[in-house]
């Protein structure tokens, strides 16, 4: 149990940290840009399933309690915060890119295009984006572009979330579609147990054709266990 001083202290400690969060967005807002859009993916890295891109647009008044970098939160309570984003925001968007478009025009276009996406969705249209590490340079809107944005920006945290949850969605259902791989616990990154299963059932259509070691299997190739840095996936 916490005494009243105690959960205080934690309430006082959240505010500052969420106070810090937003200080891109209110930096923004003095500036007079009044639709301030973070964007974020997640996906980039497996061998199987989307990338997906998520934008969202936040009032200023906007205090989500334990917004944060998707990666530090615990599946539950990204589903949980997704919700209250939703709720709280003027607009948000969620896009994916599934193979074997996702291979037809490469990783990073992909990632691009489903961020442009996202943006066109949005109602009413942002005046200035904030973007976990890339940049847009064919969208006519002023952005920036902040690494480890997610852990700077809520904006883009949230956006964070909003990308993961639905792409551990979209890998639970193809884990139904497509079942023996393991989707729905790896997420599609190359885990030893998402290789094994790989080499035993063979590449299915959710696979991305353009990274290794699915390129190699679909053209008759051999693989090795032994290639380096296979499983030294971030689940980003």
């Amino acid at each position: 149990m916490f005494g009243s001083n105690e959960m205080s202290d934690a309430d006082s400690k959240e505010q500052k940290r969420l106070r810090e969060l937003k200080q891109y967005e209110e930096e923004l807002w003095k500036q007079g840009f009044r639709y301030i859009a973070g964007l974020d993916e997640v996906g980039r890295g497996p061998i199987a399933g989307p990338v997906v891109a998520a934008a969202v647009v936040l009032p200023q008044a906007a205090a989500i309690t334990g917004v944060d970098d998707s990666k530090k939160l615990s599946a539950n309570r990204r589903k949980v915060l997704a919700a209250e984003i939703k709720a709280t925001a003027i607009s948000w968007a969620v896009v994916g890119i599934n193979p074997p478009y996702l291979d037809d025009i490469n990783i990073l276009n992909a990632t691009r295009k489903a961020m442009h996406m996202a943006v066109r969705e949005l109602y009413p249209g942002p005046d200035f984006l904030l973007i976990d590490a890339l940049k847009l340079p064919d969208i006519n809107i002023k952005q920036q572009s902040l690494i480890k944005g997610d852990s700077l920006s809520i904006s883009i945290a949230c956006a964070s979330i909003l990308a993961k949850v639905e792409r551990d969605a979209s890998m639970e259902y193809f884990d139904l579609l497509y079942p023996g791989y393991g989707f729905a616990k790896h997420k599609g990154y190359a885990t030893r147990q998402h290789i094994k299963a790989l080499m035993d059932k063979g590449p299915c259509s959710i696979h991305r054709s353009s990274f290794e070691p699915v390129k190699t299997l679909l053209t008759g190739g051999m693989y090795y266990e032994s290639q380096p840095g296979l499983f030294d996936q971030d689940d980003a």
